[in-house]
């Protein structure tokens, strides 16, 4: 008994590529030595790799069996140490996806997607975005970076945890940033100090920036006076947090139901969204198009950031135009052709 606790132990230490290889290795010696002892048992080598494999497994189909007495006893042999063997390779890989369950959970894996979203910084608002992101896209793949060592949302397979300072070079990397289509920089509300919530999230900021200029970076922002600051790493897009919160409650407070459309177009989950389109080229100028989306259900809303184009509507179209529309999904699906 003492020697085979020996070897088990000895074996459980090994890499788990030296013990795939012994168990290759047992395995073909294995059923060499069935096929030498019974040829006529077996009629190839092939065979005895077969009964070998059923043996160790447990299965025991019958169709082979050894009928000499060497035949019989290196049966045993196979029963002692090949159904262990086997036995510690299945303990190896259950050991093994523990292990990655435990580094998933604590943010130790790297990510190796592309096309991924990175969420920075967990809070409540973090949340809502990675919920909002799977109501836009069910199948996007979402990469949360936090100081925490737990992963906020272990249950969804679709959203990886990268433990670390998000602002450190090895953490975006493991995140892989460079692969990434856009992050969202959330500020840090464990922070007191407002003016130290903008500077770390300015770090941050200037990280993905020197690493990944590509990536459309969108920061939240605490302080109106910080925006140049942000401007300067050229950050695509910011959120002045706390002015769109108080400027929402002015607009429920002094026009009723003026809250309820703009919280439909901020989220997918309630009514008509905002979409971007293609310009066709039968449209010539803002009303040919402000028309033809008008006759399939969709309303012209902007180009880029012109919310005045129905003051325009003679002007013609540029070449660079991105126009969105507001209108339900079935909608905007049926005039992008999807």
């Amino acid at each position: 008994m003492h020697f085979f606790l020996k070897i088990t132990t000895k074996l459980m230490t090994l890499r788990k590529t030296s013990i795939t290889l012994i168990i290759l290795g047992f395995i073909v010696v294995s059923a060499t030595v069935a096929f030498l002892l019974e040829p006529g048992t077996f009629g190839n080598w092939f065979n005895a790799l077969y009964w070998v494999m059923t043996t160790m497994a447990t299965v025991g189909y019958g169709d082979y069996f050894a009928k000499s007495d060497p035949g019989k006893v290196f049966t045993i042999f196979l029963y002692v140490f090949g159904i262990g063997l086997l036995s510690l390779v299945i303990g190896k890989v259950i050991d093994s996806l523990g292990s990655i369950q435990r580094q998933r959970g604590a943010g130790t894996l790297n990510f190796r997607g592309e096309d991924h979203i990175l969420i920075i910084n967990w809070s409540k608002k973090a949340q809502s975005a990675v919920d909002e992101i799977l109501c836009y896209s069910p199948k996007s793949q979402i990469v949360v970076i936090d100081e925490s060592n737990s992963h906020p949302l272990i249950h969804l397979h679709q959203v990886h945890f990268v433990s670390g300072d998000p602002a450190a070079d090895d953490v975006l990397i493991r995140a892989n940033l460079t692969k990434s289509k856009a992050a969202i920089i959330f500020a840090d509300s464990r922070i007191e100090e407002t003016s130290l919530i903008d500077g770390k999230s300015l770090l941050i900021a200037s990280s993905i920036e020197r690493l990944a200029p590509h990536v459309h970076t969108t920061v939240e922002i605490t302080q109106e006076k910080h925006i140049q600051n942000f401007r300067h790493v050229q950050v695509n897009e910011f959120v002045l947090s706390h002015d769109a919160i108080s400027r929402l409650a002015v607009r429920a407070a002094l026009q009723e139901g003026n809250s309820e459309v703009i919280r439909q177009l901020l989220s997918r989950q309630h009514g008509d969204d905002i979409y971007e389109i293609s310009v066709s080229k039968e449209w010539k100028t803002y009303k040919d198009a402000f028309q033809a989306l008008l006759n399939q259900g969709a309303t012209l809303l902007a180009d880029r950031s012109d919310l005045g184009i129905n003051r325009k509507l003679d002007q013609t179209i540029p070449p660079d135009a991105r126009l969105y529309i507001v209108s339900d999904e079935a909608t905007y699906r049926r005039i992008a052709g999807l």
